[in-house]
């Protein structure tokens, strides 16, 4: 019996004791680990830094944080209604119409101002009335010339085909004689005008656009009449806004 308790007093109990004081340093190291957290020095270098292992350390979301950054845009846009309106461009007092080229149809004339008599040949003109305008200033601008050879011929020949749908979309640019190019698209083809009411749609206009008149016929035939809405005003060059005009009097 004195065997037996020696035995428990020297081997079991302390055995008991070492497994205890184990399981306490274990739990202590444990608590210990969770609540570490690296904190850089503040005077290292940025490449100095230490940094952890995904052993040593867990990271977790701060409550204000996202799931995902929010997208930058490429291009800043500002909110519809916040820009103030784009007051329209200064008009110079030298603002006339002195060129018109649609390149797509191979018209490029200079463009003057017309004669009391017979339109004249080789050239455009624009017309002359206080209900209409020049470039820019927000009124109709009315531009005609013959359906001839190297004038707007080539208006008259791709009307006939689908009513001139091809047309539709085509740029035309007008330069002015203060050095500036204005783009216009067309956006409707008017067969068979009456002579009497070619006026009628410019005249009645509230915004700017451009009107390209020329004829079907001889005299007081219907006229075609093309409609093109602005697009964009920029400076040009002085010498691509002053063509040589050579007009001529038609015969």
């Amino acid at each position: 019996m004195r065997f037996l308790a020696d035995r428990i007093r020297t081997r079991i109990i302390p055995a008991v004791l070492t497994a205890l004081g184990i399981t306490f340093l274990a739990a202590g190291l444990m608590s210990y680990t969770d609540s570490a957290q690296v904190v850089p020095d503040p005077s290292a270098e940025i490449g100095d830094v230490p940094t952890a292992s995904p052993s040593d350390l867990t990271l977790s979301p701060s409550p204000d944080a996202t799931s995902s950054p929010t997208p930058v845009p490429l291009i800043t846009l500002p909110r519809l209604g916040s820009a103030a309106p784009t007051p329209p461009p200064a008009t110079s007092g030298n603002r006339i119409a002195t060129r018109v080229r649609i390149a797509a149809l191979k018209i490029d004339l200079p463009v003057v101002k017309p004669p009391s008599g017979y339109p004249l040949c080789n050239v455009a003109m624009y017309y002359l009335d206080p209900r209409l305008g020049q470039p820019g200033q927000g009124k109709s601008v009315y531009l005609f010339a013959h359906a001839r050879t190297g004038m707007f011929l080539p208006l008259l020949t791709a009307s006939k085909v689908s009513n001139g749908r091809k047309m539709l979309g085509m740029i035309v640019e007008v330069w002015t004689a203060d050095d500036q190019r204005f783009l216009y698209v067309i956006t409707d083809v008017y067969r068979h005008t009456p002579f009497d009411h070619v006026f009628d749609r410019p005249f009645a206009a509230t915004s700017e656009a451009l009107w390209l008149q020329t004829s079907e016929g001889v005299g007081t035939q219907p006229k075609l009449l093309l409609k093109a809405e602005p697009l964009s005003q920029e400076a040009a060059p002085h010498a691509e806004a002053h063509p040589n005009a050579k007009p001529l009097h038609c015969s």
